[in-house]
């Protein structure tokens, strides 16, 4: 299995709701990327549907095994693709996902956990709440951290994944310059949690955001790749554009010999303390017997 890696992300605008119109735009994304030599191309967040497609719920789910999505991996070859969409899980729960696919198949699915509900974004009012973090290995030394958009500004999800074992962390965002509101900047907040991440968890990071105006919100682009010492390696301006980087799986074995992040995370402390602050946190101090 290759000590090697090309990463490829494909930044563009969605058509809101449009599943057809969407499709076909993936599928052009799917074959510039094979002429680039991608192993694995990452799409932005609801990349299928668009930021605001859930406003169009009951029209643009999909089942993970949709037979477009299958088509779409099958045109892909071996090109792993990471494809954004609004899945819709048993007993008609319906999930912010990314679904990972080889091949024809569906061979992972992160589901997002951190639904905001703040500035402009209302997440909690379409999808259900994800459930888990994990990893998938996708070759012998690269096993897949995948996180969605706000899961990252959740430290404690991000270093779950990489002591879950990730090697690779994939984050499809999709991040307006407005969703937050005045005084935050969300394109250098990314782009310090994106170096950060690599960093200090030793291994390459892929960020792909959307570009283009969709209703209240102006999309950046900004795409990235960066190698395991944080290092950009490709980064995307403002418009439609693919980008793409080779990584090495020496230079993770280096990073992480020089910053053993996950090796020195002293697990056992973290779950004592976790446990502790559960039975804490919250209860008012009139109640809680401090001694």
């Amino acid at each position: 299995m290759p000590q090697s890696l090309t990463l490829a992300a494909a930044q563009f605008a969605s058509h809101i709701g449009d599943l057809d119109a969407n499709f076909e735009t993936h599928h052009a994304w799917v074959t510039e990327a094979q002429a680039s030599g991608a192993d694995v191309l990452v799409f932005p967040e609801l990349s299928l549907v668009g930021h605001y497609g859930a406003e169009r719920l009951l029209d643009v789910t999909m089942k993970r095994n949709d037979p477009r999505l299958l088509a779409l991996s099958r045109a892909a070859g071996e090109t792993i693709l990471i494809v954004g969409f609004i899945e819709e899980g048993p007993a008609a729960q319906f999930y912010n996902a990314a679904g990972v696919y080889k091949a024809g198949r569906c061979i992972y699915l992160h589901r997002k956990i951190n639904l905001p509900s703040y500035g402009k974004l209302i997440e909690t009012k379409y999808y259900a709440q994800g459930r888990f973090v994990d990893t998938h290995a996708i070759a012998e030394d690269w096993r897949l951290g995948l996180l969605i958009c706000a899961d990252l500004w959740n430290p404690a999800l991000v270093h779950l994944a990489f002591l879950h074992g990730a090697t690779l962390l994939v984050s499809p965002i999709s991040s307006g310059v407005e969703a937050v509101g005045d005084g935050f900047d969300n394109p250098a907040g990314w782009a310090a949690t994106m170096h950060f991440y690599s960093m200090m968890y030793g291994a390459p990071s892929v960020m792909v955001n959307r570009v283009g105006p969709e209703q209240d919100l102006s999309f950046w682009g900004g795409s990235r790749i960066l190698g395991p010492f944080g290092e950009p390696l490709a980064v995307a301006g403002t418009e439609p554009e693919l980008i793409a980087a080779s990584v090495d799986y020496a230079a993770v074995r280096r990073a992480r010999a020089l910053l053993p992040t996950v090796r020195d995370s002293n697990i056992g402390l973290v779950e004592r303390e976790m446990n502790r602050l559960v039975d804490r946190l919250g209860v008012p101090d009139m109640i809680r017997d401090d001694g």
